[in-house]
């Protein structure tokens, strides 16, 4: 579901969000939050009082107004604070029930299960009755009732014992039969989910998209036209007054046309089952979104003990969070080795999308500005192209504004921090672990842990230090020993067989293609390269005048100069 843009969220809505990304942070500390008594009281009433109606406006309307992983943190949290001091659980707000109908069988809701260890005890629990997965198809819950085989009612789920009268509009839709064949049951009740049909649609990659919410739309219409009503499919999760056998009970189901009942309800004997069709539905194109899978035993309770909250045989497995709440610990300003300043946000460990996510990056100090984060401030995080974490909302800012230490951006460019000093370290190894990748001159086993290693121990100070080390300076280094030096040192020689290119490359020269920089004999003549000005370098394809400024500066910078004299010269 899309959230409301945050200009639009009233404040005490941006307190919540607050609270629940708290919540992590106090399940992992035993430590109550030192509040006098009347910020506790304050604090806690607005967080009921807001929980209360997100619980009306989905009970009563079929609203969703926050995301599920949302509500549940804030519910976790209120649970928590309400213990730490001594609170009672405050009344749910009201509701109007004028113009309800009574669910002939309450709608019960559904436990979430939040990971593998929990579905599995659940599982062996009831290890001697068979259990079935089904998605848990995002939309509007509905019951049905038949009588004498015809469509009679149809009511919305409400707070599960009464709903709206949704009749009139469930007369319209196809994907509801209104006569059932003259096999069934004189009374038939059915419970399950009126969804957006949608075409091909991969959860993973589009998440619900609105789909509740466009039936919400739907169904609150005076009138439900054809276009309207054609858009609306249905999937029966259970008949609560029908036969206890599962298989049965789908099979009949299938029958009467209720087919995505029969095709997508799967028998299952393990956790590794009911993952394996989770990230199936999760991956997959289905017709519907969907946001997470349900696991039902085969047997259920008489249905008139069914009461409006969530039974013991079935759960819900909820789909990876496609946006998380998080804490900022602290903002990393990484300085690369071109002299770019990446500000990384250090997170309060956060679950997404099965992953646990500790650090997001803004890409570059201008978006940083932009953003203006800093530790303590309560952001919302997203995966962008399923992999990559990124910063989506800045929902709360922590007052007074804690103090950063900003890199200047005017002090780091391509040419600065050729050698170690006080603030350059960082740039330095950039541009040492460079030097001896793939991009440079490949040496083998020799990487940001070596470089990071010879600084820390005196051993490299200049760009080409490590061309004079020896096998008995680099033995006596921590956890190296005799072989380790030996390799490293053979890595260090090697490299006097690389080409001037590969050289040029290594210390940084802007890429280019190698043809670029041959004369008419095939040969890089080093001093040609130097005397080449702007507009020398910008009749070549592809060159432009920023990157012909670089090569200038690269080839008549000092330092440069000198390293490529060094790295000519003889190795020991």
């Amino acid at each position: 579901m899309r959230r409301a843009p945050l200009q639009d969220c009233h404040p005490l809505a941006l307190l919540l969000l607050l609270l629940g990304s708290l919540a992590p942070l106090a399940a992992q500390s035993s430590e109550c939050p030192k509040w006098t008594s009347a910020q506790a009281h304050q604090t806690l009433d607005a967080l009921q009082t807001r929980i209360a109606r997100w619980d009306d406006a989905y009970y009563r309307r079929g609203e969703r107004l926050v995301e599920d992983s949302v509500y549940d943190q804030a519910r976790r949290t209120l649970t928590t604070w309400q213990a730490c001091f001594d609170s009672p659980a405050a009344p749910t707000v009201p509701m109007d029930d004028s113009g309800r109908v009574s669910h002939p069988i309450a709608q019960t809701g559904l436990a979430k299960l939040d990971g593998h260890q929990a579905l599995a005890t659940w599982m062996h629990r009831r290890r001697h009755d068979a259990l079935w997965v089904q998605p848990k198809v995002d939309g509007v819950a509905v019951t049905l009732v038949y009588t004498e085989r015809r469509l009679t009612a149809a009511i919305s789920r409400g707070d599960g014992l009464s709903g709206q009268d949704w009749l009139p509009h469930a007369q319209r839709i196809a994907a509801i039969p209104r006569q059932l064949p003259a096999s069934a049951p004189a009374r038939v009740i059915l419970q399950g989910e009126l969804y957006h049909r949608r075409r091909a649609h991969i959860q993973a990659e589009l998440g619900s998209d609105g789909a509740r919410s466009a039936i919400v739309g739907l169904m609150s219409r005076h009138e439900l036209d054809i276009d309207g009503a054609s858009q609306i499919g249905l999937f029966v999760w259970d008949w609560p007054n029908g036969p206890d056998p599962m298989q049965e009970r789908l099979a009949m189901l299938g029958a009467w046309g209720f087919a995505d009942s029969a095709y997508y309800s799967q028998p299952v004997v393990d956790v590794d089952e009911v993952g394996h069709w989770r990230q199936r539905w999760y991956r997959s194109e289905l017709p519907f979104a969907t946001d997470g899978v349900v696991i039902r035993q085969n047997t259920r309770p008489d249905a008139a003990d069914w009461r409006p909250r969530p039974p013991e045989w079935a759960v819900a497995w909820k789909h990876p969070a496609r946006r998380s709440l998080a804490v900022v610990r602290d903002v990393d300003f990484r300085i690369g080795r071109t002299g770019n300043i990446t500000p990384v946000l250090q997170l309060y460990p956060t679950q997404l999308d099965d992953r646990t996510i500790r650090h997001v990056s803004l890409g570059s100090l201008a978006q940083w500005r932009d953003w203006e984060v800093r530790p303590g401030d309560q952001v919302m995080i997203r995966l962008a192209g399923l992999t990559i974490p990124q910063l989506d909302e800045v929902l709360t800012r922590t007052a007074p504004r804690p103090a950063l230490s900003v890199p200047d951006p005017e002090r780091y460019h391509p040419l600065s921090c050729l050698r170690l000093s006080g603030d350059c370290e960082e740039q330095f190894l950039a541009r040492l672990t460079w030097l001896s990748s793939h991009h440079g001159l490949d040496m083998p086993g020799i990487g940001e842990g070596t470089w990071q290693r010879l600084i820390d121990a005196g051993l490299v100070e200049e760009l080409l230090d490590w061309q004079t080390l020896t096998p008995a300076q680099l033995e006596v280094l921590p956890e190296v020993g005799e072989t380790r030096a030996a390799n490293w040192h053979d890595s260090f020689q090697a490299t006097h067989e690389q080409p001037l290119g590969s050289w040029l490359a290594a210390l940084g020269m802007p890429p280019v293609a190698e043809s670029v920089l041959h004369d008419p004999d095939g040969r890089i003549n080093l001093a040609a390269l130097q005397a080449r000005e702007r507009h020398d370098w910008q009749r070549y394809p592809g060159i432009g005048a920023t990157t012909a400024d670089r090569l200038v500066a690269f080839f008549t910078h000092p330092e440069i100069e000198a390293l490529i004299a060094k790295a000519q010269g003889p190795l020991p």
